[in-house]
């Protein structure tokens, strides 16, 4: 065979080529007559320049707190806290506040002994009623709780991760997150309560604060703290270090009671967190002395959603000392017409058994030494003396009663054009 000579093989190479050739100048003119009869169905970058950002893109707008239930009568999810030798005041609280319909986290801190939070529990597990509804639950795992510092706040925001998980069950469901020790005491019914609540719309916020933080400044804002409850197994008091900080700038401080009554919506922001503000101010309060006056407050002032939410009170009848001291006083029976004027439903402090809690049983909770209190839920007689509240009736009956007026009364004051939007954040 006959070399190829170089003429033939540039013409072998040149034919090589005609079909690959041919076929991208059929798709060049293919993609040109597509381009100018077809919308694109992306925009060029100089289109979407112009163009205001989609809201789907971004994940704090796929992430939202889940509508307020609107299924009456309410529910409320009760943490009521404690310490060492609380336990017996823990259950006589328990009581005075059940309600079937509602939910209830027991925390004994841990400087109370193993075995408190062990006899309590197994004495709940025997009572007839809360048994059957199975909605009381202790903490086992008990934390340290040092009320000065952040663990408070932890403890507070681990109760209230409990209920949101609790959530997975629809009978379990709540509206209001409230958080209670071991010296409050309610000064109504649940009827009362619920039944003035199932008028109010779901997303509002219970919760005393202001902006006006005065001589907190400079002996709470500045100094920088320890609370050794985070790392320690033993009880202490706070320490500070020589070195102070700022006024923060990318938030506003807020400060007010401790104590308060939080919506469903507000609180899954608080442990969802789906934009960084409740995390970030988190870790700026884990150094503030008497966290728990300031967490909350702040993170609903400083989050838009959620800033005109707020109802400027915690619900409480609290005797103070003017200025205030770091405790108010312990109330008595001299003080129980000033409680009931004042038409809260919760008051603090009580001394464990002082016998203003037995009148406040037999007067306003018409509970009997040990029972439950009474409402429209009770399915049982008094007959030979029984407690009609022993056995579970139907638990959306209401029997509201006195309380449930002074509360009203409160409620329109609250809310009224005059107080309700002047006192919000500002």
């Amino acid at each position: 065979m006959k070399p190829t000579t170089g003429t033939a093989a540039a013409a072998a190479v040149d034919r090589r080529w005609l079909l690959p050739l041919a076929i991208g100048s059929a798709l060049s003119l293919l993609l040109l007559v597509l381009l100018t009869t077809f919308p694109l169905p992306f925009p060029f970058p100089s289109s979407a320049a112009s163009r205001p950002p989609n809201p789907t893109l971004f994940v704090e707008h796929k992430l939202a707190p889940s509508p307020p239930s609107t299924a009456s009568p309410p529910r409320f999810a009760y943490l009521i806290s404690g310490s060492a030798g609380d336990a017996a005041a823990l259950r006589r609280v328990l009581l005075a506040l059940y309600h079937p319909r509602n939910l209830y986290i027991l925390h004994l801190d841990a400087e109370a002994p193993d075995s408190d939070r062990a006899n309590l529990a197994a004495d709940l597990a025997d009572h007839p009623v809360i048994a059957a509804a199975a909605n009381v639950h202790v903490i086992q795992r008990a934390n340290l709780v040092t009320y000065r510092g952040p663990t408070m706040v932890a403890n507070t925001l681990h109760a209230a991760a409990a209920f949101l998980y609790t959530n997975q069950h629809p009978h379990l469901e709540w509206d209001w997150f409230i958080n209670l020790s071991a010296s409050d005491y309610p000064l109504l019914t649940q009827d009362d309560l619920i039944h003035v609540f199932s008028k109010l719309p779901r997303g509002l916020n219970f919760i005393d604060h202001t902006s006006n933080i005065g001589w907190k400044e400079y002996q709470r804002a500045k100094p920088v703290i320890i609370d050794p409850g985070l790392y320690m197994k033993k009880k202490a008091d706070v320490f500070w270090i020589p070195q102070r900080r700022s006024v923060p700038t990318a938030f506003k401080l807020f400060t007010g009671s401790a104590w308060m009554a939080l919506s469903k919506p507000f609180v899954e922001y608080c442990i969802w967190g789906w934009d960084n503000l409740p995390r970030t101010v988190l870790m700026y309060y884990a150094n503030f002395i008497s966290s728990p006056e300031g967490y909350f407050h702040t993170v609903v002032c400083n989050a838009e959603e959620f800033k005109n939410t707020t109802v400027n009170h915690d619900l409480h009848y609290i005797s103070w000392d003017n200025p205030p001291k770091q405790h108010p006083h312990y109330l008595t029976i001299e003080d129980l017409d000033r409680m009931v004027a004042s038409d809260a439903p919760f008051a603090r402090k009580f001394h464990a058994d002082d016998p203003v809690l037995d009148k406040i049983d037999a007067e306003i909770l018409l509970r009997g030494p040990d029972m439950l209190t009474l409402g429209g839920w009770c399915g049982g007689t008094r007959e030979n003396g029984s407690d009609p509240c022993s056995v579970i009736g139907n638990t959306t009956h209401l029997q509201p009663g006195r309380g449930a007026v002074r509360l009203q009364r409160l409620m329109t004051s609250l809310l009224s054009e005059e107080k309700f939007h002047p006192r919000q954040c500002k």
